[in-house]
Parts: structure tokens; sequence; C-alpha cells
């Protein structure tokens, strides 16, 4: 067993995008062990994902069904919690503490981290002033945020989300890595690099400057090999890298909640001239997250919001009870019905049909206060100087199974004691989870 775990998260990374000439340093790393497709986890999305792999189960056992969660108690929906504690499964570093290993545990850039067990956690987690946004990271142990950017410089949430998104966000998170392996050692440790991410959401993908960017992410893979080799830890390491999820070209999005109140199933409130959301009264609304939607229905209208479903051009399935069973995502968290769009669409939240009646966040990056994850926040409208609320402008998505020959993620190792410890199971993020948790 190798001393020392690194596991890298190149979000939207595909096995078509590996080569010699254009990522060298990743194409390295398997030279000794595989590069092979892997199968994701439902819904392919990010906190979903991170999840399944950090404690090795599905959402029906985690209960992290989406990017998003819905409190029926309290009619509220919040996107990008943070609290490890709602994730319902233990995770390596929970058992790693239990069994008193003695190993040391590192996770940087990954969701619903704050408070857990793991020895070194980096977060972003911005402070809302009443003047100002201080940006700021949670980390552990206190003061290690502190001491890294002095050493490297300030996290500024610009880079990391919204229009101005850029190469920094994965470069700052690179160096950050770095400084974690040159000053702690961790024997597992979870790192992040989300640069492609924004570009295939952006551009779809297949788009011209593709290479440029592949070429940059290898770059960053390249600086943390070169790191462990300068430490000495080089022969007693293992480096995986794998992707959450990879995308399909989308053409234009699809707007549940304007469907359901077009049918009188949802409700809202007019306040001073803007329309909010009325969950109390709603009989059905649509939580959306990319190419899937958790869909909540109050007793008796089940039957007529499938058929509202079944009609509407573009949704793929529509999963109830049992295919929730079958995908592994039936935890009282999830929505009563779970939407899937085709692989060519992609689900936004709009509920409102005159656009001067939108609330105000909607026109503002705000991951928080929106019943849904927007992609549109990584555009700008020079003329409103505002978001613009346009779902034709996504051109890349994810979120729904791969079937056919959609793409599909990747597993890269310079090892292959995974497979060959799964020899009976398709390599897959679960697998992988069960895999590292089994080391400890």
């Amino acid at each position: 067993m190798a001393k020392h775990i690194i596991v890298i998260d190149i979000v939207g990374l595909e096995k078509k995008h590996i080569s010699e000439t254009v990522t060298p340093n990743i194409f390295d790393i398997s030279k000794t062990g595989e590069t092979r497709d892997i199968e994701t986890v439902f819904p392919a999305v990010t906190c979903t994902v991170q999840s399944s792999l950090l404690s090795g189960s599905y959402p029906e056992i985690h209960g992290i069904i989406s990017n998003g969660l819905y409190d029926q108690q309290q009619y509220a929906v919040s996107f990008w919690e943070q609290s490890s504690n709602l994730v319902q499964a233990d995770r390596i570093w929970d058992i790693a503490k239990r069994h008193g290993s003695g190993l040391k545990t590192a996770v940087l850039f990954w969701q619903n981290t704050m408070y857990c067990n793991a020895d070194i956690v980096l977060t972003p987690r911005p402070l809302h002033m009443d003047e100002r946004m201080i940006m700021w990271c949670y980390n552990k142990p206190p003061g290690f945020y502190d001491k890294l950017s002095r050493k490297i410089a300030k996290f500024d949430l610009s880079w990391y989300w919204g229009p101005l998104v850029s190469k920094k966000s994965s470069e700052w998170i690179e160096l950050a890595t770095e400084f974690v392996l040159e000053e702690e050692r961790p024997n597992y440790l979870f790192t992040y690099i989300p640069h492609l991410d924004y570009a295939l959401q952006r551009n779809g993908i297949a788009y011209n400057n593709l290479k440029d960017d592949l070429r940059f992410v290898d770059d960053l893979v390249g600086r943390l090999v070169k790191k462990v080799t300068d430490i000495g830890i080089s022969e007693d390491t293992q480096i995986i890298i794998f992707s959450e999820y990879a995308f399909t070209n989308v053409k234009s999005d699809i707007s549940l909640n304007k469907i359901f109140r077009e049918n009188d199933l949802l409700s809202v409130r007019d306040i001073e001239g803007i329309e909010y959301l009325d969950l109390e009264y709603s009989k059905a609304f649509a939580m959306v997250d990319h190419q899937i939607a958790h869909i909540y229905v109050k007793e008796n209208y089940t039957n007529s919001v499938k058929k509202i479903l079944e009609g509407i051009k573009g949704v793929d399935i529509t999963l109830d009870g049992e295919l929730k069973r079958k995908m592994r995502i039936n935890h009282q968290r999830s929505g009563d019905l779970i939407a899937v769009s085709n692989a060519d669409k992609w689900f936004s939240y709009y509920w409102w049909f005159d656009p001067t009646k939108a609330p105000t966040f909607a026109k503002r990056v705000d991951i928080h206060r929106k019943p849904g994850y927007d992609p549109v926040e990584l555009f700008f409208d020079p003329v409103t100087k505002s978001i613009p609320c346009d779902g034709k402008l996504v051109k890349g998505s994810h979120g729904r199974l791969p079937s056919g020959d959609e793409p599909k993620p990747v597993y890269v190792s310079n090892k292959k004691n995974i497979s060959a410890a799964n020899e009976s199971e398709n390599l897959s993020i679960v697998t992988i989870g069960k895999y590292l948790k089994s080391l400890i």
C-alpha cells in the first residue's frame, strides 16, 4: 500500500482528452497504471459525486441528492450548503479517526467539508458583511488559511464562479495543494481543478481552445507531480485523477416551474411588484440542477404532474418510486418525482413570465438564494450590466447518466491496484471510494 494517496478531481475530463502530445503529464501517470472510463452516480453533479466517492456509497445512503436541498418543514431551498453534517454516511476521514489509524487527511475545495473530521480543510466561505464581502476560506486548523495566503496570496471568489471566472482559481488551488504537501505530508489528499468545468459549460464539448485548456490543466498536474518528487515521496505515492462527470452539448433550457405555473400547480406571491415563489401553496415545484430536477408534489397531484412531464418535449424520463430505487436515489430528501432531460437540454429554475417581475437575485451572481443551479451566472450582459436570463447561452451540461455513445468520466492512476481488487465490478465512483476506505 502506498503511504500517500493524492486524489485530483478534474471536472469534465474524458479519456479521449488524454494523449502524449496534449496532456503528457497525465499520460505519464497512466504508464505504470491505467486510464479507464468510469461509471458515475446519479445525478452526476458535484456534491453528489464527491460524497459518493468519499463515502463509497450512493445518495440513497449519504443523502446528498444534488447540489441543493429542499427543507419541506421550512419551505426553503438552499444550494451549496457546506456543512459536513449534511452527509449521512461515514467518509474516509471519519473512518480514519474512528479506527485511530494515525493517518493524516487533507481536503481542498471539495463540497460539504466544513467542520468535517479531516485534519486539514480548505474551502471557500466568503463573509457577507453590510458594506462588503470578505473573501475568506474556512480552514482547519484555524489560522491555516492566513499562513497560506501570506505565502501565495488571498483567494478571490470571483476567480471561482461568475462571469469573471478564470484560470486563476485552479492555479491558486494547485499552489495551495503544493503548500499542503510540503508542510503537512498528508496520507490522503483530495484536491480540485475546476477550470474545464467552466469552459465546457460556456462553450460546449468541442470548442476551439479546448486543447489549450487541457494543456493548462495538465501543466497543473505536472507541477503537483514535481512537488511530490521534490519532497521525496514519489515512490510511496499513488496518484489518482478522476472526473465527476462528462458533458453533453445543449441547445436550450426547459423552465419546468413556468410550465407548472401555466397548469395552476405553482404559486407565486407579488410583493412590491416582484413575483416570489410561494412554496406553501404550490402543488408542485421543481428544484433544478443541470439536467435533473427534483419535483416536490403535494398529495393527490402526482399523476397530474407526471402527465404534464410526459408531454414536455425535451424531458427524457421521469423517475418515480421504483425507478428512484433503481437509480439509488430513493432518499427522503429526493423529490417525489425526478425529471431527467434529454442530452441536449438542461433545466432552468425560472418561474416568471414578465422579466420586470423577476427577483433581483435573478440577474446577479447569487448561488444561495436561487432554487436551482444557474449556469447563466457565467455570462454577463454589458448593456444591462447584469446576468442575462437567457438559457440558450449555456452550451454544455451534465447530470444525466451517459447512455450509448454519450461521453463518460475518466479514471487515471499510476497503479492498477483498484482494478485488481475489484475485477468482478465495473470501475465506478463508488468502487473507488470503497477501495480507498478499505486501505485504512
